[in-house]
């Protein structure tokens, strides 16, 4: 299973690993609330400031967030972590609900319910 949530939010007993996938550390947060830190597979800073969470603009982030996502191999990484029957919880910063951690979600289940 898959899950978004923000990193500040309370750690839930379901959460099971719980990856940061924000190109930044958030500020205040303390490693122990994060396994692992996959900030490579964040969007390319000039895509992120580009969409600069503009819900106008989601559709179309989401388009060139695939794109990036495709040539990049730590998707691989994660989709082992599922496929290992492990719950994963994708945690960002960003307060919009339009983010790239909700957008990778939807990637990865496309990915998984193709085969």
């Amino acid at each position: 299973m898959i899950r978004v949530k923000r990193v500040y939010e309370p750690i839930d007993k379901d959460d099971g690993i719980r990856v940061l996938v924000d190109r930044l550390w958030p500020r205040g947060v303390s490693k122990d609330k994060v396994d692992l830190w996959l900030r490579d597979i964040a969007p390319s800073d000039e895509l992120r400031r580009w969409f600069n969470h503009d819900p106008a603009k989601w559709e179309e982030f989401k388009r060139r967030y695939f794109e990036e996502l495709g040539r990049n191999p730590k998707v691989k990484v994660l989709l082992q972590l599922i496929k290992e029957g492990n719950n994963v919880t994708l945690l960002y910063a960003a307060k919009s609900p339009y983010n790239n951690a909700v957008a990778l979600k939807e990637y990865l289940e496309e990915l998984l319910s193709k085969g």
